[in-house]
């Protein structure tokens, strides 16, 4: 289960993502623990309240819980793991939110804590908690049977197109998937031994080298936005320039985008245009299922849900008149009948619990399963789709190569005389000797 975490502030943005429904599928609110109210924005506002009799900025910890692809997590497990993250950060009986996401057919988890201590108004410090959630992450791999990624067992073989949050929204108001952009910036990199051939790469598949103004080589797509060609290919500035030389020399972003909108942008767009059509054209009827698959499920887990209450609701009201009242249950307290009706009634709602979580659990691993299927195709036709777009940017650039008009001055218009001389006679040879001046040796005798 990959874990990743960071201490912030903004709590009011952090409560919106959390019950965002237009990313998600499915937004399950599973617990709001150490609050006064039950509602998620309410308590990401009392953390706020309680952090301003703080000088703590960043008075909330987040952590988000990624199981494997392939893998159906039950609750207990993520509760397990919030639980060796509560103990392993000193976070223990602090007030959290945790939230359940489905999107694409996968669950995760998002979990929020409050830093700040009521009782003594500090912070709870969170040193090196990133190594901690490293080894709970371990752990919990190694507990469930999961394969575990290849980064984990040597860092050295780290997926080197892991994204940051910024990239990533970023790649989204692209339209982009953002490791496919890593993954086309790198390819270029590999294919290219100089800034030239990098260019001329990078070009074919609609991105343009240019000059940033503080993040030195940079990329600009056909749209106009920038990125940092350093931390696209997962390079340091001074690699990056030891190959591609000064940026100095290259064109500013400026230029770069009014060269693209003058030549380049007209014609790209309207491939793109046409190519997203057609790909909305493919998308309707899978769309369309997973909407009808959507409310399915809702209407499923509503049943369910509607129907575990009701049991539930019955099954209290039976075990709460087993036990007697007035005289009765006074004799019950004496005999030690009572003790024995509430500890059975204790196990049996426990036994309840596990049925109805199991019953949930089963209804969810059947609805992923039918709603991992259709990702299955969706994920061909964006594959698809990203092909034919990078195949319409090389297309545009070979037409762009062959609507220039080529030099014809001869060997040495193309070559340069100093390059390829012409050959000399032997009459010329020896001509060229007699005039060549005589080496003044006065100096070295000098010397």
């Amino acid at each position: 289960m990959i874990l990743k975490a960071s201490q912030r502030g903004g709590a009011k943005q952090l409560g919106a993502h959390l019950l965002k429904t237009t990313e998600n599928e499915r937004v399950e609110i599973h617990e709001v623990r150490g609050f006064i109210s039950d509602d998620v924005m309410d308590a990401m506002h009392e953390a706020y309240a309680v952090s301003r009799g703080t000088k703590c900025r960043q008075f909330l910890f987040s952590v988000s819980l990624n199981p494997p692809e392939t893998e159906n997590v039950r609750i207990e497990v993520f509760e397990q793991a919030l639980a060796k993250i509560e103990e392993r950060n000193g976070l223990t009986d602090q007030p959290r939110v945790v939230v359940f996401h489905e999107k694409e057919g996968r669950r995760h988890c998002h979990a929020v804590w409050s830093r700040i201590d009521a009782e003594s108004m500090t912070a709870v410090p969170l040193p090196h908690f990133k190594l901690k959630l490293r080894d709970v992450s371990k752990e919990l791999y190694i507990e469930n049977g999961w394969k575990m990624p290849r980064g984990f067992i040597d860092s050295k073989e780290r997926d080197p197109r892991n994204f940051t949050l910024d990239e990533w929204q970023q790649a989204k108001r692209l339209g982009h998937n953002a490791k496919d952009m890593k993954a086309l910036m790198q390819e270029c990199w590999a294919a290219s031994d100089s800034s030239q051939a990098f260019a001329s790469a990078l070009q074919e598949r609609g991105l343009y080298l240019a000059r940033g103004d503080r993040r030195g080589h940079v990329a600009v797509t056909y749209d106009g936005e920038v990125l940092s060609i350093a931390r696209m290919i997962g390079k340091p500035a001074k690699e990056v320039v030891g190959r591609l030389g000064d940026p100095a020399a290259l064109q500013s972003v400026e230029e770069a985008r009014a060269h693209i909108a003058q030549h380049i942008e007209p014609k790209i767009k309207t491939f793109i245009t046409e190519a997203k059509a057609e790909f909305a054209e493919r998308m309707k009827p899978v769309e369309q299922e997973r909407l009808r698959l959507k409310a399915l499920h809702d209407a499923e887990r509503q049943r369910l849900d509607h129907g575990q209450a009701e049991r539930l609701k019955a099954e209290t009201q039976a075990r709460a008149e087993r036990l007697r009242r007035g005289l009765g249950g006074l004799w019950d307290r004496l005999t030690g009948e009572h003790a024995k009706v509430k500890a059975q009634n204790e196990l049996e709602a426990y036994w309840s619990l596990q049925r109805d979580r199991e019953q949930r659990h089963l209804l969810v691993s059947a609805q992923m399963r039918e709603r991992q299927a259709l990702q299955n195709q969706i994920r061909e036709l964006r594959h698809a789709q990203a092909n034919r777009l990078r195949e319409l940017h090389r297309d545009l650039h070979r037409y762009g190569e062959l609507r220039q008009p080529k030099k014809r001055d001869g060997l040495a218009g193309q070559f340069g005389q100093a390059t390829h001389p012409r050959p000399q006679s032997a009459t010329d040879r020896i001509k060229a000797l007699r005039e060549r001046k005589p080496k003044d040796r006065s100096r070295d005798f000098e010397r």
